[in-house]
């Protein structure tokens, strides 16, 4: 009888990585720390009606594949039928081979769907009826699958201006997993950006004041802060190219800020300046609630400025950049050290070349205070692979301590795509277990290496948020 391509010890390459596996990492449940799921769609525990909509739709990493291999854009983001859609999908699976595509679309059907068949055109059509039969019972509604995974905690990302009012309702359902938010306040931070002006009107909106001054600007953060706070928030997210730090004085701040809300053009050093104030405020009102901040640096986002017009963000056009990253970094980490400003930080890079670079960066700042205080985050992205999770584990073992950190996140818009926590922990098990049977780790202390694994997969991540 032939071994299914997803078996119980896939990537798992010796007695020592299956052990570690099975007995320490497989029964964990999961904390995603960093989504962004829809909080409707969880109080609503949506039905989903075929596999396109819950696993297709909005998924530019296969989108990517799909337009690479050559097929037209309306059976991706276009007007084809869903069962095309999915058809067309299947098709390109095959071709993924090598990719991550491949690995996490097979562990998806096995873990969801008990589907163990390798997804290809011959087998698309039978697949997608046997999952569109599952899918249209509440045994698979969203909370469903959440539950079927094991998720303990799910933190989705939101807007200051965002009411929460979904979390709310989710709070008051005594859900048996908790469903919190991170606040991202990305858009009052990137002052050149288009739109800037008419989101912090919006934004004056919601804290019922017109916000004409910097003063202002920073009172109404300060007041959606604690808005966020009061609803179980403890923890942000930036979504930046790299660390603002540039010198600036006060009276630079509020002049630029006017100038902008008068429509006019600011140079990039001014920009740069406005940027590195309204974060380096953010970050001691993260400290002042006690909140964790994150920042997922490095990206380079819509490259493709006629598929931007076309499409809008998020569409699948962006890729990994090449910003500099150590310098400004350790100003920005040491100015908040210097005023014992500094919350729990994780720092997340899209560059493999700057994972040295971040391994020793959080050294400087782990002062003792917290475990782990400051964290290199997982591989996030186009790392979020074996290779990528590997190259981060080991300069992060060889330059920190690897059982300090507080393991994965699916950073993902589907609800499917919580196997990625199994497939980081068979790399982790497999990474330590080869290490084991080469002598460079001692198998009598198994129980212990086996405790670090455990403390990655969940008691890490757990004892760092302290979720409300």
């Amino acid at each position: 009888m032939s071994v299914k391509f997803i078996h119980d010890n896939f990537l798992l390459e010796n007695i020592y990585a299956e052990e570690l596996y099975h007995d320490y990492s497989k029964d964990q449940p999961i904390i995603d720390y960093h989504n962004h799921l829809p909080p409707q769609e969880i109080f609503e525990d949506k039905v989903y009606n075929n596999l396109t909509r819950v696993w297709i739709n909005g998924d530019h990493y296969k989108w990517r594949a799909m337009r690479t291999l050559g097929i037209d854009e309306s059976y991706i983001t276009g007007k084809a039928s869903d069962k095309e859609k999915f058809l067309h999908w299947a098709k390109t699976v095959p071709y993924t081979m090598r990719n991550p595509l491949y690995h996490w679309s097979h562990l998806e059907l096995a873990r969801h769907f008990d589907i163990y068949d390798l997804l290809n055109e011959s087998s698309a059509e039978k697949i997608y009826e046997e999952t569109k039969e599952k899918l249209n019972t509440i045994d698979y509604s969203c909370q469903n699958l959440l539950r079927k995974m094991n998720v303990e905690v799910v933190c989705t990302t939101e807007d200051p201006v965002d009411d929460l009012k979904y979390h709310k309702q989710i709070k008051n359902n005594n859900l048996n997993f908790k469903v919190n938010t991170a606040f991202r306040p990305d858009r009052a931070i990137l002052i050149s950006a288009e739109g800037f002006n008419e989101y912090i009107d919006e934004l004056g909106k919601i804290v019922n004041i017109t916000i004409n001054s910097y003063q202002d600007l920073c009172e109404a953060l300060k007041e959606r802060i604690q808005f966020f706070n009061d609803n179980g928030c403890c923890l942000c997210d930036h979504g930046l190219d790299q660390i603002y730090f540039e010198e600036f004085r006060e009276n630079e701040v509020k002049s630029i800020f006017k100038k902008k809300r008068n429509n006019d053009c600011l140079s990039d050093v001014e920009a740069l300046k406005f940027q590195s104030a309204i974060l380096l405020f953010l970050a001691e009102a993260y400290h002042e609630f006690g909140w964790v901040q994150q920042f997922h640096l490095g990206a380079l986002r819509n490259n493709n400025a006629r598929m931007l017009r076309i499409l809008g963000p998020d569409t699948g056009w962006d890729s990994i950049s090449d910003y500099p990253q150590a310098k400004s970094l350790s100003e920005f980490l040491n100015f908040l050290d210097s005023k014992d400003k500094l919350t729990k930080t994780i720092i997340y890079n899209l560059n493999p070349a700057d994972n040295e670079v971040m391994a020793t960066m959080i050294g400087n700042f782990n002062d003792g205070s917290v475990k782990g205080k400051v964290q290199f985050g997982s591989g996030w992205w186009f790392l979020d692979q074996k290779e990528g999770m590997t190259k981060q584990m080991n300069a992060l073992s060889n330059m920190g301590l690897i059982s300090c950190f507080i393991g994965m996140l699916t950073d993902s818009r589907s609800f499917l795509s919580f196997p990625r926590h199994e497939y980081f922990r068979r790399v982790l098990c497999n990474l330590l277990g080869d290490e084991i049977k080469r002598g460079e780790l001692p198998k009598e202390e198994m129980e212990w290496i086996g405790k670090i694994v455990s403390d990655i997969s969940y008691n890490n991540a757990k004892e760092y948020f302290n979720f409300k």
